[in-house]
């Protein structure tokens, strides 16, 4: 799937550059979904970016139409040296081909050495504002004598930021949920609340649904673990659910805005969930050392920060159950406090400059 570089613009920079990005497929949801939304809004503002990816068959439903200004390139292990961009992207440490880098290092022979930037993963923890904006020297193999820069999203003005589009506020501002939901062939009952899951094949469904049970609830399932998991288990009286198909990328943000709670997993949907400015759940990429705790508690600890006294214990018991962690609270935290909560935090983002801005004046800074 390829889409043809449209004519450059300026960004505000006063430079229009072009880009490469590459990406492994581990979680195709997340890792492809963050490249993909990177790469789609550089083209949107006036840039070229060519996305090498591993496996782009996901691609199919989350961009079927693909985006101007971005090529896909299929990335295997028999890829050709190519001439590098101005800047070259590694998406989450994936290392791209060693001829590449070995084109790189030519490049920079030649005086235009292209800026080599690590976008790492998402965290709360201290160690990002630590890392954010560092040098690496390459000492050995083809990049030697080059410098990758490491590039932290964050939630936090001394980090790089969260991915979001120019017109994100004007898009869910004109959204109408009904009419989409309609649409959609989502039709919930008079009193349901109504709610997106997304997760890992992991999560403990069944005690989840025994915490709704009483609840009016129309559960939404996306195609994967999530629907799979829903024919397994038994459903309490009052809660039902509705598998529904692949979504795009932007049809999921329009679930996320028509849902009263979503619950996500992994980092793309995570994000898109805190713009959503609804309550939330994470679903934590599980690690096996355990990392993911301190993870989780680290961002719990700066979303909840400012959460009245009475909420933030009911909140936090319930990301950690949903995670595993711990036991369901014997009560779910007060939705309409919850509601308030979600869209301060979503006005408290919205006050940091986004990571593609951040990312482009970074690049600039380095060229």
């Amino acid at each position: 799937m390829t889409a043809a570089p449209r004519p450059a613009a300026h960004d505000a920079t006063g430079h229009s550059l072009h880009w490469d990005i590459f990406c492994r497929v581990i979680d195709n949801h997340g890792d492809l979904g963050v490249c993909w939304r990177l790469a789609a809004e550089l083209g949107r503002r006036g840039h070229a970016a060519r996305l090498w990816i591993d496996d782009p068959a996901a691609l199919a439903w989350m961009a079927p139409c693909g985006s101007p200004g971005v090529t896909v390139v299929p990335w295997t292990d028999a890829t050709p040296p190519a001439a590098p961009g101005d800047v070259v992207v590694e998406a989450f440490g994936c290392d791209p081909p060693a001829a590449f880098i070995a084109a790189m290092a030519a490049r920079a022979a030649a005086g235009r050495p292209p800026v080599w930037v690590n976008l790492e993963y998402l965290s709360a923890e201290a160690y990002v504002e630590r890392s954010h904006g560092l040098p690496s020297p390459q000492a050995s193999g083809p990049g030697a004598g080059l410098v990758k820069w490491f590039f932290y999203p964050g939630f936090t003005a001394r980090t790089g930021g969260l991915l979001r589009e120019r017109d994100l506020a004007a898009s869910q501002a004109a959204f109408d949920a009904s009419a989409w939901r309609a649409a959609h062939h989502i039709a919930p009952r008079a009193g349901e609340q109504v709610v997106s899951l997304f997760c890992y094949a992991h999560a403990g469904l069944g005690p989840w649904l025994a915490a709704l049970a009483g609840t009016p609830t129309l559960v939404l399932t996306t195609p994967g673990p999530a629907t799979a998991l829903a024919a397994q288990v038994a459903w309490p009286p009052g809660v039902r659910h509705q598998p529904l198909p692949w979504l795009t990328q932007p049809d999921y943000d329009r679930l996320l805005w028509s849902c009263d709670l979503n619950l996500v997993r992994g980092e793309d949907s995570f994000v898109r969930a805190q713009w959503a400015g609804r309550p939330f759940l994470w679903h934590i990429y599980a690690q096996d050392d355990g990392a993911h705790a301190a993870k989780l508690q680290a961002f719990l600890d700066r979303h909840l920060a400012d959460a009245p006294g009475g909420l933030a214990p009911s909140v936090r018991a319930a990301f950690l159950a949903w995670t595993g962690l711990g036991p369901w609270p014997a009560a779910w935290p007060d939705p309409a406090a919850w509601q308030a909560l979600a869209a301060r935090w979503r006005e408290h983002l919205l006050g940091q400059e986004d990571l593609l801005s951040q990312l482009i004046a970074f690049v600039a800074q380095k060229r």
